[in-house]
């Protein structure tokens, strides 16, 4: 649930930039699709790491904001980050002695 592509990197826009509305959070996720984002913000909502905030106004307004449950996360989030940054080369390395096996790439 919380390492699901997507699931990632919205907790850590919303941490990081406090509460969102759908476009703003489009745009700092440029390769997600509106779909997608829904999807997400759905499940992250249903799960308690989000909330969402319908403001009574025209044009309706709509903000996305992470819950205390969803900022329980940051520790282990800087952990993964951590561990990227100290073994990145080591898988860089890894998928190149793979791809070079012949071996079909994973989907």
């Amino acid at each position: 649930m919380v390492f699901s592509r997507w699931t990632t990197p919205i907790l850590r826009a919303l941490h990081r930039d406090g509460p969102l509305r759908f476009n703003e959070m489009r745009e700092g996720l440029s390769s997600i699709t509106p779909k997608v984002l829904t999807q997400r913000l759905r499940q992250l909502e249903r799960d308690g790491l989000i909330s969402r905030t319908q403001y009574g106004e025209v044009p309706p307004r709509v903000e996305y904001d992470i819950t205390e449950l969803g900022v329980s996360l940051g520790p282990a989030f800087d952990f993964l980050g951590a561990w990227a940054g100290q073994n990145m080369e080591q898988v860089a390395q890894a998928r190149g002695r793979y791809d070079e096996s012949g071996r079909p790439r994973p989907a």
